[in-house]
């Protein structure tokens, strides 16, 4: 299906600048722009591409001035990629949805799967557990007794909801996630570990997205709380007991240790860990690699392990590579210093 620029820019609430009858039924990026597909601009180190992309449409902020020529015509917007955000989602919404029960599916005899459903081959469903409407679970996917899905929820293949587990609107759990299993409990019992029961389970709000292979654990009693909105990538580790506030983002192998509780709009960058039964208010953000063992109880950016302030953090990175010189050039003044002691002591 193809749109011209002026429809794209009335779904979008934007201007058009050039022709507004050019047609796309693609997308592309826009260093590899071809003709006949949108593209975008919103980082202006990229902006040198616009000038020769072949895309025939290109998204750009609304502040945006080319200081050279373009063949491409422009849609200008308040936000150039949360529009391209729309733009594919309608693009992913106008695809056919599979709907209906597989034959080799498993659904217990007291579960209750709702309107407009798919469930794959191979999937189970176990007993007790509620599904809403217009869900989608993916061939091989495992859902526990127990368990309620709100409605529009995906649940990729090889997805794991352990029993119990709460499920809300609109979420999605990509290929391998497993949501519920048992935290990292164990009692020390003279040379060897005694697990201790993990009775509680996992809830995830409305809206929430969990990458592959993430894992989310049970606590050991009460939730694992993950808010309204939450985002989390590809090989994230969630402790028991932890409470992610909303609208809060993770990068991948991101770690949050046990009994962790997270505010809103947070932001972690990759690989950053957190130790256990520490608080972390609103709006604070840790960049790649921080390691976190301490409260912090203001909206910052942090870096490093243990994580400090980001503008600290760039200035000692600065000489990190000088101190093997500033080393010696302290010995050296240390020598000296001695020298002089002894010489006014003579």
């Amino acid at each position: 299906m193809e749109f011209s620029a002026q429809q794209i820019a009335a779904i979008l609430k934007g201007t058009v600048v050039g022709d507004p009858e050019v047609k796309v039924g693609n997308f592309s990026k826009i260093e590899e722009g071809k003709p006949g597909t949108l593209t975008f601009l919103a980082n202006p180190k990229y902006e040198h591409y616009i000038y020769n992309t072949k895309a025939s449409i290109v998204l750009v902020n609304n502040d945006f001035t080319p200081s050279e020529p373009l063949s491409a015509t422009l849609v200008k917007v308040e936000n150039a990629y949360a529009a391209l955000a729309i733009l594919l989602d309608l693009a992913e919404q106008s695809k056919k949805k599979r709907e209906g029960i597989a034959s080799t599916a498993y659904i217990s005899s007291s579960a209750s799967v709702g309107e407009s459903c798919y469930v794959g081959m191979f999937a189970y469903i176990g007993d007790k557990t509620k599904i809403g409407r217009n869900c989608r679970i993916y061939p091989h996917a495992y859902v526990g007794d127990h368990v309620t899905i709100g409605d529009n929820t995906i649940i990729y293949p090889h997805a794991t909801v352990y029993a119990g587990c709460v499920i809300g609107n609109n979420c999605i759990l990509h290929a391998g996630s497993v949501i519920g299993a048992d935290g990292f409990g164990f009692a020390p019992e003279g040379e060897n570990y005694k697990k201790i029961p993990q009775i509680g389970n996992v809830i995830l709000e409305d809206n929430v997205e969990v990458g592959a292979n993430t894992t989310i654990d049970r606590a050991v009693m009460d939730s694992t709380i993950i808010r309204r909105g939450v985002k989390l990538d590809n090989l994230v580790q969630i402790a028991h007991n932890v409470e992610v506030g909303e609208n809060t983002v993770m990068a991948a192998q991101v770690g949050i240790a046990g009994s962790v509780k997270i505010g809103k709009h947070c932001m972690f960058g990759g690989q950053v860990g957190l130790a256990g039964h520490i608080k972390i208010a609103d709006h604070v953000n840790f960049g790649a690699q921080s390691g976190v063992i301490s409260d912090v109880k203001e909206p910052t950016t942090l870096l490093g392990a243990p994580a400090i302030p980001a503008r600290n953090f760039m200035r000692s990175s600065a000489i990190f590579n000088r101190l093997p010189e500033m080393y010696r050039t302290l010995g050296q003044l240390q020598r000296e210093l001695e020298e002089l002691k002894r010489e006014l002591n003579k």
